[in-house]
């Protein structure tokens, strides 16, 4: 009889993108069977959007976060909640139903279902915890709430900080749901999930090993954790596409751009930019004199692009593009772009790595900042913008940053850096590479 996996995951297309790809590594090194469970909300996009839920291999289960399908959690605080009074049990029910049918190995769930620890051990299935972010933030997480190092006044963002495996870094570059000013309701995922991390058997990062080594080596003695990635497109390690991948008008209109001229700005899909600092932004943009690829997504603004920046398109028609979505792997890949600015999301941050992109940091919360300061003092294939005392990032400060990954004296020792990690990070996704020998282990500890 083969090995079976369920993997619990919130029903956001990341995480969804990430567990399948979770899913194929497993099935690829041996598994028989992965059931992914995600919420009831999500159910018709993720049918839609994942070819993979129809094989034989992978298939998809939903439960009931507890809240009505036409609320449209919007509100993280009430989702958080709803999920562990509500949630909690529906999980518990369908796995229930789930055992009748088969036995697992394993089951693995993401930080924000840290309620779900115990419903494994009810069970009697044994847990891992996927984390979905780097490696560094794991560590800094664990130290902090589970005791392990002194910590200075966290309060003061601009405070050192002195870790084992890092350089010296602030307490502005830690997992926003660390500090202080972050409501009880998102810090309380965090304290409760290393109040349970003892009965988890296994830690699984999406990290890449050959580029936070120090990092990873210096959590052996504590908890441990496996890095599996990179987790990503085919594209991004340099696989060709299929003669029908389907046509995309951003490529063709990179297609006609030169080699290393275009800024590629996104921010992912649930990033919130103010009038103000949409305004920044395209001013630095249109005084940049260079072209310019622009994913600004209407759910998270005031309105379209036309509505919000009707002179600035006017101007900048000639050089620019703005648009609502990309395929981002494609873009980040083509010749013609000379670097991103990004809002330093882990897997946007894993993609420009493979992609050998220089970075403009401009981190919002979450794991962002933490992203951001492994791009400047880790990996230096990036700089960081800074924010004024309003917290909003000024047009002059953004160019600066524009300029100092594409012409200034670094840019060179930037792009440089960008490739030599690129290389490291294809590395670890090479048959025999790091990622292969971690999932290995994963399996072989799970089937003894």
């Amino acid at each position: 009889m083969g090995v079976n996996v369920i993997v619990i995951s919130l029903g956001l297309p990341s995480h969804i993108r990430v567990v399948s790809n979770v899913a194929k590594r497993l099935i690829s090194k041996g598994v028989h069977h992965v059931t992914i469970v995600t919420t009831e909300a999500a159910r018709h996009s993720i049918l839609r959007n994942n070819p993979s839920s129809q094989s034989s291999n992978i298939s998809f289960e939903f439960f009931s976060d507890g809240l009505s399908l036409d609320n449209n959690r919007s509100n993280p605080e009430e989702v958080i909640n709803s999920l562990e009074t509500e949630g909690s049990k529906n999980l518990s029910s369908l796995i229930s139903d789930l055992k009748k049918v088969e036995d697992y190995s394993c089951m693995i769930i993401g930080p924000i279902f840290h309620w779900a620890i115990n419903i494994a051990v009810e069970h009697g299935i044994p847990c891992a915890l996927l984390w979905i972010q780097a490696s560094a933030v794991y560590s800094i997480c664990y130290r902090y709430f589970k005791g392990i190092d002194e910590f200075p006044n966290m309060e003061d963002l601009n405070e050192n900080m002195h870790l084992p495996g890092f350089p010296t870094f602030q307490v502005r570059d830690v997992h926003s749901f660390i500090l202080p000013s972050t409501p009880e309701t998102l810090r309380k995922v965090f304290i409760d999930l290393f109040k349970s991390i003892d009965k988890v058997k296994w830690v699984m990062g999406i990290s890449i090993y050959e580029i936070e080594e120090e990092i990873v080596k210096s959590m052996a003695s504590l908890t441990p954790i496996y890095p599996i990635g990179p987790l990503v497109s085919p594209i991004l390690l340099g696989e060709k596409e299929t003669d029908n991948a389907a046509k995309d008008s951003c490529i063709e209109w990179l297609d006609n751009k030169p080699p290393s001229s275009v800024i590629y700005v996104s921010f992912g899909t649930l990033v919130v930019l103010s009038k103000k600092q949409i305004h920044n932004l395209a001013m630095a943009l249109k005084n940049s004199n260079k072209p310019f690829l622009w994913v600004l997504n209407p759910f998270n603004n005031e309105g379209d692009a036309e509505e919000v920046l009707p002179e600035f398109l006017q101007d900048t028609k000639e050089r620019g593009l703005v648009v609502k979505w990309c395929q981002q792997d494609r873009v980040l890949m083509h010749p013609s772009i000379a670097c991103f600015v990004s809002h330093c999301g882990f897997n946007s941050m894993i993609e420009t790595i493979l992609a050998g992109v220089p970075v403009v940091g401009f981190p919002f919360y979450s794991d962002h900042p933490t992203d951001a300061m492994l791009i400047t003092n880790v990996f230096g294939n990036g700089v960081r913008v800074k924010c004024g005392e309003d917290g909003v990032t000024s047009t002059p400060e953004f160019e600066r940053c524009i300029w100092e990954v594409t012409h200034g004296p670094n840019a060179k020792e930037i792009k440089k850096r960008a490739l030599e990690v690129k290389e490291l990070a294809k590395k670890a996704a090479q048959q025999g590479g790091s990622a292969d020998k971690y999932i290995t282990q994963f399996i072989s500890e799970i089937t003894k």
